[in-house]
Formats: structure tokens, C-alpha cells, sequence
């Protein structure tokens, strides 16, 4: 593995936690700061809380309108559909824009 050095600046906190934490787990510092950072990585792509509760209400939202009908209307209708398509559209007139 090719180390590579970088400089940052650090809050006092932060740089105690560091230490402590090298310290406790008998590693060295920067070792800390990779695992922190690859952990940080993994967490920052998951959706927050909030963000899952909002999509899960609106796929609720979404099944709740999918209309009940059978296998038979459903194939009845996207045949409806595709021969409108076929033949130069559907019987209504155009709505104006």
C-alpha cells in the first residue's frame, strides 16, 4: 500500500479523541483516521431516517393508487392503447394548449 502524507488542521476536541482512542486501542494514529474515515464513507451513502420514513410514505401513497383490477382489463386496455397507436391515435380530439 502506497501511504501518502497529508497535513490537516484539527480542532483541539478532535485531535484528543484521536489520541485517546490510538492510545486505548493501542494503534497508531493514523490508523485511527483511515477507519474513521472508510466508516465515515460507509454511513454518509445511507439514506438518514427522515429521508427513508419520506419514501416509504410516498410508495405507500403510490401502491395505495394503483388501481384493483384483473390480468384480463389491464391486457385489454394496453391492447386498447397499442391500436390507437397503429392507427393515427385515440378518438378524442386534441386538447388545446
Amino acid at each position: 500500500m502506497n501511504d501518502r502524507k497529508m497535513t490537516f488542521s484539527l480542532d483541539q476536541e478532535t485531535a484528543e479523541r484521536i489520541d485517546r482512542l490510538a492510545q486505548r486501542l493501542a494503534i497508531p494514529k493514523s490508523r485511527v483516521v483511515r477507519e474513521a474515515v472508510r466508516e465515515y464513507a460507509v454511513q454518509a451513502g445511507r439514506l438518514s431516517e427522515a429521508d427513508r420514513t419520506r419514501m416509504l410514505g410516498v410508495f405507500d401513497e403510490v401502491i395505495a393508487r394503483i388501481p384493483e383490477r384483473s390480468a384480463a382489463e389491464v391486457d385489454q386496455e394496453l391492447e386498447a392503447l397499442r391500436s390507437a397507436r397503429r392507427y393515427g391515435g385515440r378518438a378524442t380530439p386534441e386538447c388545446p394548449e
